[in-house]
């Protein structure tokens, strides 16, 4: 796998996404697709979107949201009604999926350069979107959580074509070890497995700075 397809390209600004009690609750998870052929891709975010609650969301390690539109069938098939661009993704694409992909790889995206820092851990604003609550735990089992991006280079991308892999540590964990890292419980018996997995995640500099500091927790409670 050396090229991914990009199918779409979605932003969005925040607004009321429901509430909670009588509070309403600001997010830019709702987001509409980009109809022209390129978009500006700065720093921290594409043109056009934004996130409501910086303290969690947005941020170098977050700039772009990737998901792998192979999995929606099996969403559908577990009973969740999605359409391409309702988890939220900035980038629908198609060609690999989170057992593949392995951070620190870098990418290169129309004029610009891009690096896998993280999977996407799944917050209460999605079963808000999607009307169902169950959908959380749901992607915690599945592991369809897809990866975020960070941007070594700013630059114009299109909205459809590729991204071409520029390189890659084939000893680095992928999408799908970091996400049983963050989300697996070892069974009595297992806690020297699950320490191993989890400090060949925290081997990786180029891990985001919020995961080695959760992985960190994690190691020293078991």
């Amino acid at each position: 796998m050396t090229s991914l397809d990009v199918l779409a390209v979605f932003v969005g600004r925040p607004s009321v996404l429901g509430s909670l009690g009588d509070k309403p609750v600001l997010s830019g998870f709702v987001k509409r697709p980009v109809t022209s052929a390129e978009v500006e891709l700065a720093r921290e975010n594409l043109d056009g979107d934004e996130q409501a609650d910086l303290t969690v969301h947005g941020g170098p390690d977050k700039a772009v949201y990737v998901y792998p539109v192979e999995h929606y069938p099996g969403w559908n098939a577990d009973g969740f009604a999605l359409s391409v661009g309702e988890v939220g993704e900035n980038v629908s694409v198609r060609g690999a999926d989170e057992s593949q992909v392995r951070v620190g790889d870098r990418w290169a995206w129309g004029t610009a350069e891009l690096q896998v820092s993280q999977p996407r851990s799944p917050c209460y604003k999605l079963g808000m979107r999607v009307g169902r609550k169950e959908i959380i735990p749901a992607m915690l089992t599945s592991a369809r959580c897809g990866w975020y991006l960070r941007v070594l280079r700013p630059g114009r991308v299109p909205t459809s074509g590729s991204m071409t892999l520029l390189d890659r540590d084939p000893q680095a964990p992928t999408i799908a070890d970091l996400h049983a890292a963050a989300h697996y419980r070892p069974a009595p018996g297992q806690h020297e497995d699950y320490r191993r997995l989890v400090e060949y995640a925290l081997a990786r500099p180029d891990l985001a700075g919020s995961w080695q500091a959760m992985l960190q927790n994690r190691l020293q409670r078991l």
